[in-house]
């Protein structure tokens, strides 16, 4: 039996980054990712590790990859030609939407448009009540009239959501035998499969996502095979879906919709990993690349997870602005600020910067690629975090005679101020960005910050992590060994999981314990097939939760289930546990007011590994620096002479007191005056607070 590997990648906005994993060690690298053909970026990038590692391609013997193709196609409208079939009379729920106002005194607010424009969407006279009862039959000959029209118009995919489906999904399947049989070319999306859950303005909007993406995303992932087993990487696939874990190529191809957060995702369970390993329960994740920074909070070693998110927000923050998914998610608060993030003045000579990035092409004026405009990592490099010579490894080159350049053209001359201060102002404003983005997300949760331990990582977060910390008032933070390529190494360290999800309203005075096992049985096996399709003799764990809430509330809260509970369901059991967590997340429950559950959830899991617990590190004495930098302080508002130290350099135990930066080939660790750093065994940076002098 030969040496096997596993090999972790990452499409990003700006950068692809590859983490080969085997008896060798790891092995990571961040090539540019190539916009016209994602898998050539994989490619190139596989045979990089490989070199490192010396081995050849057809040691790889799994590939997980994640994504960000998926968000961009909705993000960017470039999916295929949908159509939306629907109930009579619910053709415009989803340019309808909620009818709530995300920014109420906005007397101009424009809602966004809908992923398919009227046009597009068609109906059948049908209609089923909310217990699934049949109220009008569906047609047969209505449906076989309806796709030949849809045939006649030339549509690749095929948006299927009725009223009501996800309790009875009969009307749905119906539709799909026509298509299949008139259609035979043409991909379906069932709202029942992809999304069976209450609420059709977030199941439309769902399915839809996923019959627009779906050609898409099933002829990438079909050329993305073919041309790893023609490079000689001939091993199973897998996706990382937006839940944190993985998934089959088969099922992702099917519904790429759970795509959607697959990156990210993978970056908060690599953070997960580390926080388990230093014993840490209550972490952010600051996550931050070359496109957008994600922001997480991590209880008990897992991260927060939710059912509904939101892409291609039009207004930044703004809850409603953008297009609801209805899937299981890992919760974070993702915004445009990153490396390629742009700057400009605005009306009212204000610094802004992002959402727009520069990307990989052509990029931030310092990649000498065509960019004109100043990016963070414009600012980053002339205020000295970054070494010219030695980005990313060394294998792109910067100019920061074109960072000044940019810099003064567009901040600095209309701001009469010089290429320093706009490069300050401009890390300014994208730092706070995310420190504002952070407090939110806290506040809405409940959580205090300062209680918390920031795990920074991403190629651009460990430039930005420590004044992250100094504006939150996080006393500690971890960069952990491989931070430039966190999310990599994340889908390296998730399970084969899938979440089965059911609407079945129930209220707690009508709860039917039978009723309620066989639901719970039924889920069950449905995650477990899923996962049993990515590794068939696996033991499967599995996870089971409810969503509940007061009668009349409009919104749910999740209330964990032990299996046992699950097993032998008791009304008065959901309903101690939905008031102790209603109690524990908004200080008190309400005395005489009727629960109901609206939502059932199973998720089936493959067992991670026990983590090791982290030993001591001791103390040891850091080596010499190599050389000295002029670096930017920005919180005492000037430049200061910081001790070069490369990462691996730094034995355990060995601290570092700012100003300094720590060096590696994926990314920079910048230490301000403010904090003191310390390796520890497992490799990670320590960053804390210095403790006051008392000369």
């Amino acid at each position: 039996m030969g040496e096997s590997y596993r090999l972790g990648a990452d499409i990003g906005g700006t950068f692809t980054d590859l983490v080969l994993e085997g008896p060798k060690g790891r092995f990571s690298t961040k090539v540019l990712t190539t916009y016209s053909a994602p898998e050539d970026a994989i490619i190139e990038g596989m045979h990089r590790v490989c070199e490192k590692a010396g081995i050849a391609p057809s040691a790889i013997s799994q590939v997980i990859h994640g994504t960000t193709l998926a968000t961009n196609a909705l993000i960017e409208r470039r999916g295929a030609k949908t159509a939306l079939i629907t109930t009579e009379g619910f053709r415009d729920v989803i340019e309808m939407r909620t009818e709530s106002r995300f920014e109420q005194y906005d007397l101009n607010l424009k809602l966004p448009d809908p992923l398919l424009p009227r046009n597009r969407r068609y109906t059948v006279s049908e209609r089923l009540d909310a217990d699934g009862g049949t109220l009008i039959p569906l047609d047969r000959s209505e449906v076989e009239a309806l796709a030949d029209d849809l045939r006649e118009a030339g549509y690749e995919s095929i948006a299927v959501g009725l009223l009501h489906s996800y309790v009875n999904d009969a009307h749905e399947r119906m539709i799909a035998e026509v298509l299949a049989e008139r259609l035979p070319g043409v991909m379906v999306s069932l709202s029942s499969q992809v999304s069976p859950q209450m609420r059709e303005y977030e199941r439309f909007n769902t399915t839809i996502a996923n019959a627009y993406i779906k050609p898409l995303m099933k002829s990438y992932l079909g050329r993305l095979k073919g041309r790893l087993a023609e490079e000689g990487a001939d091993c199973p696939v897998f996706l990382m879906h937006s839940g944190g874990g993985i998934i089959d190529i088969d099922t992702a191809a099917d519904f790429p919709v759970r795509l959607v957060e697959s990156g990210p995702a993978g970056g908060a369970v690599f953070a997960a990993d580390i926080a388990a390993r230093h014993g840490l329960d209550r972490v952010l994740s600051f996550d931050m690349g070359g496109t957008t920074a994600k922001i997480c909070l991590i209880k008990h070693q897992t991260p927060k997870t939710a059912r509904v998110f939101e892409v291609a927000r039009s207004y930044r923050f703004k809850k409603g602005s953008g297009m609801p998914i209805s899937i299981p998610v890992i919760d974070m608060v993702e915004i445009g600020a990153g490396g390629g993030s742009l700057a400009h003045v605005d009306a009212l000579n204000q610094i802004r910067v992002g959402p727009e990035s520069a990307g990989s092409e052509p990029g931030p004026a310092c990649y000498g690629r065509g960019g004109e405009r100043p990016a963070v990592t414009d600012a980053d490099l002339v205020l000295g975090k970054l070494d010219p010579t030695h980005f990313a490894g060394g294998s792109i080159p910067l100019y920061p005679d074109r960072s000044e350049a940019a810099l003064k053209a567009h901040l600095a001359d209309r701001l009469d101020m010089d290429a320093t201060e706009a490069a300050w102002g401009l890390a300014e404003v994208v730092d706070e960005n995310m420190a504002n983005a952070a407090r939110v997300h806290a506040v809405e949760n409940g959580e205090d910050l300062s209680t918390y331990t920031m795990i920074a990582f991403g190629g651009a977060a460990p430039l930005h992590a420590a004044r992250l910390c100094e504006k939150l008032g996080i006393a500690r933070c971890l960069v952990p060994v491989g931070a430039g390529v966190g999310s990599a190494i994340g889908f390296l360290r998730a399970p084969f999981s899938f979440e089965a999800n059911r609407s079945v309203f129930t209220k707690m005075s009508a709860f039917d314990p039978a009723r309620v096992a066989a639901l719970f049985a039924d889920m069950e096996e449905e995650a477990r097939r899923f996962v049993r399709s990515c590794d068939a003799g696996a033991e499967i764990l599995t996870e089971y939760k409810v969503y509940m809430r007061y009668a009349g509330q409009g919104w749910e809260i999740p209330v964990p289930l032990t299996p046992e509970e699950a097993a032998a369901p008791d009304a008065a059991t959901f309903l101690k546990r939905f008031e102790e967590d209603y109690t524990r997340l908004f200080g008190r429950s309400v005395d005489g007011m009727e629960a109901e559950i609206t939502v059932w959830s199973v998720n089936a899991y493959t067992p991670l590994p026990p983590v090791a617990p982290l030993g001591s590190a001791g103390a040891a004495s850091a080596p010499a620096p190599q050389g000295r930098r002029d670096l930017f302080d920005p919180a005492l508002g000037q430049r200061t002479s910081a001790a070069i130290h490369p990462r691996a350099d730094l034995p355990a135990g060995a601290s570092i007191d700012g100003p300094a930066v720590i060096t590696e080939d994926e990314t920079t660790i910048v230490l301000p005056t403010s904090r003191r750093a310390t390796a520890q065994p497992d490799g990670c940076i320590d960053i804390r607070t210095k403790e006051p002098r008392h000369d």
